[in-house]
């Protein structure tokens, strides 16, 4: 067994929540490893939607374009009667962009591709995942977290100031801290398989037996490559194979017809879908992101897009605790994502028990854009608001005008690792510059102008007064010009000190 230099945060598990992670640490200076048990990246689509807010989280993140350019739209619902005779619809319900809201559809793209584009992202901020190498035991200690792992070269222990369990539904990282994963088996059994197959166009998502959970299943185009997806309940007792001639015979059998063919298998998988919550993300130096503390049944494209948006709340915390920050900015971690992950088990079930009645069309509900923190102990409002934008609000869009005559977008000042403090028509800055903090007057005499008033609509501020936006993109604080001292103690007490 050999002994490795210690390590900031050691994160185990590779998949979404592990690589955003990952990237937020890299792009902060803190030192980590990123370790996978399995040998080769995930090749499966399971996580294909991307939400409207993830996309903003993947615009901060430096990968939106690649992502989009990879993926897709989702196609019109296909849905065929016993007769043959079929109608068409919306997936999702479309609608436009808005100034506060720049993306306002879901994105297809199969998990597979937007992990390979966060890797790709990783590796340009010098770091990679290491894959085949497995946590196998960890014990706690004041000031850190020793970890066993196993890998190509044998054993070794590592030092490291905060472990992260990023490991999945049956998360050994939850397991061995003996975390209660309460909650409930929905009573289906279901696959979910990428395949080759001919007989299908691939203009739309193909459904069939829709509000029979015997007979249903759909094939849908992957955005981004050449297969199919195949999904559908199964009996929730016996084996299941899973090879292409058993796919063949299952879509023969849902669909009377015998024109599709299943040539080849990518990827497969035969799961029980669980509602389950994690009954707490944090024991001292250890966390819990994503499937490890919150597992979803696939319904509604929530569980990627949450555990994206654990390990963006969770990085930036991190890294302002490692520059010098109060431990206690890392307990409102849990204080804000357990919440959002009970919601969305709630309306991942809720769109489950619509999908047993054949009922497919989502709307805003799942775009995760009106997720807010407005009860975090990090949410300072002075004086308190009675309406508008409020502390804990995502913080909206709004196309602007440098001073200089070029076109700006708030979405561009709050890219990357700061904060961002901006002034609605103040007559001077009262705020002293300081590290990690970006300062813009907006209006008349200021570096950015609202020629079009869409700050002012969007953010509703009285001239005076200050927003502060977080690193992950919500409204930290807002401050009237009269409170300029309550707003250097919350400066303090998040980690950004004279």
């Amino acid at each position: 067994m050999t002994q490795n230099s210690s390590v900031d945060v050691l994160i185990s598990g590779a998949g979404a929540a592990g690589l955003t992670l990952a990237i937020e640490l890299a792009r902060r200076g803190v030192s980590f490893r990123l370790i996978e048990k399995l040998n080769d990246p995930f090749r499966g689509s399971r996580g294909k939607g991307i939400q409207p807010r993830a996309q903003e989280v993947f615009e901060d993140l430096g990968i939106l374009d690649q992502i989009v350019a990879l993926g897709g739209a989702y196609p019109l619902q296909r849905e065929y009667r016993d007769d043959g005779i079929f109608s068409e619809s919306e997936a999702v319900l479309r609608g436009e962009p808005t100034p506060a809201e720049p993306y306002h559809l879901p994105l297809m793209v199969p998990q597979f591709l937007t992990e390979g584009v966060m890797r790709d992202r990783l590796l340009e901020l010098g770091h990679q995942p290491e894959f085949g190498c497995e946590l196998i035991g960890f014990e706690q200690h004041e000031a850190s977290v020793t970890a066993r792992l196993t890998g190509p070269f044998g054993e070794e222990t590592i030092q490291a100031r905060w472990l992260i369990g990023a490991d999945g539904g049956r998360s050994f990282v939850r397991h061995a801290l003996d975390i209660g994963f309460p909650g409930k088996t929905l009573g289906v059994r279901a696959i979910v398989a990428d395949v080759m197959l001919t007989g299908l166009e691939r203009d739309a998502w193909h459904r069939f037996g829709e509000g029979d959970m015997r007979r249903q299943i759909a094939l849908c185009p992957l955005a981004g490559t050449e297969l199919f997806q195949i999904q559908g309940p199964i009996p929730l007792e016996g084996e299941i194979d899973l090879s292409a001639s058993w796919l063949t015979a299952l879509v023969a059998e849902r669909t009377g017809r015998d024109d599709i063919h299943v040539h080849s298998v990518s990827w497969a998988s035969a799961f029980t879908m669980n509602a389950r919550l994690a009954d707490r993300y944090r024991l001292g130096r250890v966390f819990l992101v994503g499937d490890a503390a919150h597992t979803h049944p696939p319904t509604g494209g929530q569980g990627l897009n949450t555990s994206v948006q654990d390990a963006y709340n969770l990085g930036w915390k991190l890294a302002a605790v490692v520059a010098g920050g109060p431990d206690a900015l890392l307990d409102s971690y849990e204080e804000e994502r357990r919440p959002v992950a009970a919601a969305m088990l709630g309306l991942a079930t809720d769109l489950l028990d619509q999908l047993k009645r054949g009922e497919m069309r989502r709307g805003r509900e799942v775009h995760q854009l009106d997720i807010g923190y407005p009860e975090s102990s990090i949410a300072l409002e002075k004086p308190e608001r009675r309406g508008g934008l409020l502390a804990g609000d995502r913080a909206p869009d709004a196309p602007l005008t440098g001073a200089a005559g070029q076109p700006r977008r708030l979405f561009e000042l709050f890219s990357g690792a700061h904060w961002t403090l901006l002034g609605y028509e103040v007559e001077q800055v009262t705020v002293p510059p300081r590290s990690g903090l970006h300062i813009h007057r907006i209006g008349r005499r200021g570096d950015i102008l609202d020629k079009a008033g869409h700050f002012r609509d969007a953010y509703a501020l009285t001239p005076g007064d200050w927003a502060l936006v977080r690193p992950d993109g919500y409204v930290g604080a807002i401050v009237g010009s009269s409170d300029a001292l309550a707003l250097d103690a919350y400066l303090a007490n998040v980690g950004l000190g004279t």
